[in-house]
Parts: structure tokens; sequence; C-alpha cells
């Protein structure tokens, strides 16, 4: 793993090496987003080295097909094997951290030292093995290769590398550049003429000058290339951790609705859609909360909504919103669907099937039992993004949710866990729903600020009920005060 870098100083004052990586502000980035572009950079180090190796890959190969570039074959000097053989266990080493995560800055900065390094001191070696003054190996080609190495370190998307490795190889040209012109002694044959330069061992200053301006302009393009890269790619590992963030504050689909919209959402977006909305709510919640710990409150909040959400989510149901011991989700509001009623449905049965289950558990352990309601209504309803454009909520509104809210306390009245309107009933089944529970068909009830409706009432078996598996026994003439009922 890459050195943590230092925490950016608020007021913008950090070092300019700092600045040079961070391009944040002087913000002090996240841990997990820092986290993030450092996985980034190890596999980007792993990379670098794949490249090396590819690079001895080549040069060693040019060698042996070329043997003539070693001059003399009766010269003893053959610099170039030994230093592939020397960069080629230095790069296998640096592989082998690379691939384990250990590679500190300062090894880094070495890497580049020694990859400058061995490039330069082959290039000063040529003069020695072609037997000519130093200044002949200000031309040769090779000196080509340093911007291969200035480049290399731009697949880390770090500039501080990419300058390091520029500065490297200016300072490494102009040691070289030195030397030769110290080597013809005190006059140094220093020439104007372009011809003569390319023809004979003098120096031309106008054309080292030019050399090094070369590297000093592709160093700094690349370098401000890849401060303004890696802006880019701190952003996006920022906003990727954010949508994964969404993901858990939002349904998937909520969050994949934020992040993939084409224009900034504003309030009032919103279209008219035919989908379910299903209400779960625990009967008794307010009482049992205020007899125990808030702490014990909100872990039961967990357990609950543990078991629930998963049977939801199971048939493509979406989480709307949690409502305190209430959980609303809607089905074909984010995405349509052809079988809302019936997801809608199907999800009721299991969350009331895994509530009957939570509860056997509590009871078990000698703790009192929470029985679970629910109510799902199909129909007409306006999804899209409601409240202020600095706080918005992406939700469901209408009628159809309304009454779900309303049916999911007439529970009670029904003497039934989940009810649903028969229109929704029949719907569902037209779609492919066959329930597991009971139904009860209840025409003609007059639920408050909804009117009169057909209603069916659906409710898990008690244990005592072990006998007459799945029956639903009519309820008493207090649970319908109207229409009576029937058990289907």
């Amino acid at each position: 793993m890459t050195d943590t870098p230092a925490p950016l100083p608020s007021d913008g004052a950090a070092p300019w090496w700092a600045r040079l990586r961070s391009r944040r502000g002087g913000r002090q980035m996240p841990q997990r987003v820092r986290q993030a572009i450092e996985d980034q950079e190890d596999r980007s180090e792993i990379l670098i080295g794949w490249f090396q190796l590819a690079l001895i890959a080549v040069f060693g190969t040019f060698y042996l097909v070329a043997p003539r570039a070693e001059g003399d074959p009766m010269a003893g000097f053959r610099p170039v094997p030994f230093a592939l053989a020397a960069y080629l266990v230095f790069t296998l080493a640096r592989m082998w951290l690379a691939y384990r995560r250990l590679l500190p800055i300062w090894f880094l900065l070495v890497s580049i030292a020694v990859d400058i390094g061995l490039l330069i001191g082959l290039i000063w070696s040529f003069h020695l093995q072609y037997e000519q003054p130093a200044a002949f190996y200000l031309k040769v080609p090779t000196f080509l290769y340093l911007f291969i190495f200035i480049a290399l370190r731009a697949l880390r998307f770090d500039p501080r590398f990419v300058f390091a490795a520029g500065c490297g190889a200016a300072l490494g040209w102009i040691v070289l550049v030195g030397y030769a012109a110290w080597d013809y002694g005190m006059e140094p044959p220093v020439t104007r003429d372009f011809v003569e330069y390319l023809t004979s061992n003098t120096l031309m200053v106008g054309a080292e000058v030019d050399k090094l301006l070369s590297i000093a302009a592709v160093t700094v393009i690349l370098t401000v290339a890849l401060m303004r890269a890696r802006a880019l790619l701190v952003s996006a590992v920022t906003d990727a951790a954010a949508a994964r963030d969404l993901s858990r504050f939002f349904s998937p689909e909520i969050a994949r609705t934020i992040t993939g919209a084409d224009t900034a959402i504003a309030a009032g977006d919103g279209e008219v859609r035919d989908a379910a909305v299903l209400m779960i709510d625990i009967r008794g919640f307010s009482r049992h909360s205020a007899r125990v710990e808030p702490s014990e409150t909100i872990r039961l909040l967990a357990d609950y909504q543990t078991r629930t959400v998963p049977e939801i989510e199971r048939h493509g149901g979406t989480i709307d919103k949690f409502l305190g011991d209430g959980i609303m989700a809607t089905f074909g509001a984010t995405t349509p669907s052809r079988t809302a009623a019936a997801d809608a449905l199907m999800a009721m049965e299991s969350v009331l099937l895994a509530g009957q289950a939570w509860n056997a558990e509590r009871t078990a352990r000698g703790i009192p039992a929470l029985p679970i309601n629910a109510a799902a209504v199909a129909g007409p309803l306006v999804f899209g993004a409601v409240g202020h454009e600095r706080r918005l909520e992406y939700t469901v509104i209408g009628a159809t949710v309304n009454l779900a809210a309303r049916l999911e306390k007439f529970n009670k009245a029904m003497g039934t866990d989940g009810v649903t309107t028969h229109e929704t009933h029949a719907a569902a089944r037209s779609q492919g729903f066959t329930p597991r529970l009971a139904t009860l068909e209840s025409p003609g009830r007059t639920v408050p600020d909804a009117g009169e409706l057909d209603l069916t009432g659906f409710r898990v078996p008690r244990p005592q009920q072990a006998e007459t598996a799945g029956a639903l026994q009519p309820a008493s003439a207090v649970d319908l005060p109207q229409g009576g009922g029937h058990a289907a």
C-alpha cells in the first residue's frame, strides 16, 4: 500500500508538492475516497511494472537482432547486457512489491532515479564503447527514451511522479552536456553550424537547449494534464462513493434514477404511472416502545426491517421510505411493471409470513409478540421529486398512496393482518398471483376518509388454527360491523 498523504490544511496553504497531487483546493478527502484512489494507484503501479518488463523485452530484442550497434566486435566493453540485466532484476523486485501493495513513496522515487540513471549511464557509456569523444553520445537517438520514462509515470495519475521523472531527465542531460564540455578541456569545440554539428563531435549549445526545453515542455504539459485528470479522478471516485452511499440510504432504483438523470433533478419533476403501494406497520409499536429503552427500540426496528425489507425487494419492490415502525414500498413506480399488483400482494404475504416467524422467535424467548399489519393498493400515482431545490426527495403521491395508508390501519376493524381492494386483488390474480394465505372477501366496507369499498383481507394462521391450516374464520360482528364477510 502506498503511503497515506498528510492531511492538507483547510486554508489551502499546503506545500506545492502536496498540492500537485491533491487538486482539492486544500480540502481533506474523505478516508473512503482516499482509500479508493490509493487502490487505483496500486493497480497502476502493477501496470507500470508490466510496461517496464515490456520495454526490457523490446530493448533486449533490438540488442540481439542488431549486434552491430555495439561497434567494434573486438571491443570488450559491452554495457547494454549488464544494464538490461540490472534493470530486469530491479523491475522484478518492484513488481513483487507492487503486487503486495508494499510500494512506499520513497521507493517510487528511487524507481524513477533508477530508470533515469540507468538510461543516462547507458548513453554516457557510448563514447567509451565507440572510442569517441564524450560529445559523441549527445547525438545518439537513445535520448528519446527519456520521454518514454517520463510518460510511463503518467499511468499512475499522480503528477508528482511525472514532474520528478522530468526533473530527473533534465538534470541527467545537463550532467551529460557538462561532462561532454569538460571532456574537451578548457576550450570545448562549440559550433553554430548545424551540418558541422551533425557530422562531427562538436557541441552546439542551441541543440542541447532545445533538448532540455523539449524535456521541460513535455514534463510541464503532462504534469498539468495529470493535475486536471486527477481532479476528474477524485471527482469520479467521490461520485462513485456517493452513488454507493445513495444505494444504502435509497433503493438502488432511486439511486440509479438520481445518478443517471440527464439533467439536474428539480422539485416538481414527475410522471403518472400505474403502480402499487405497500404499507407495513407494527401493531402496538407505540405502546411497546414507551416501555423499553430507546436503544432497544432501535434494535427492534433493525431486526424487524432486516426480515421484511428483503422480502419486499425479492418481489421487485422499492423501499420508498421508513416511517418509524412503518415501511412504504412501491412496485412499478421507479421502473414500470406489468405485474405491479401481483408483486405487491406476493410481497405482502411474504412480509406477513416473515413477521409470523419473527414473532414465533420472540415468543419462544419470552418476548411479547408484535403483530405486523400491511395493506396493498394498485392504481395510478405520481412518481417524482418533491421538496426544496436544496432538499429533494423522490417519492410517490396520490389517491392510491393515501388509500393504502388508510387500509393498513383498517386491518384492526377487519380482524385481518393484510388487506387490499377487490380491484387490486382481481388485477393481481390476472397477473398470475395465487394467494398462499386464507383470504376474506368483505364487500361494502366503509373506510374512514375513503368511502365504501369492496375489500379482501388476508390473515396469517394462528398457532391455535393448526388443525384448520389456512382456514380463515369469519370475523366477529364487532370486527365486521358492515356487510359481514365470508372466507375464501
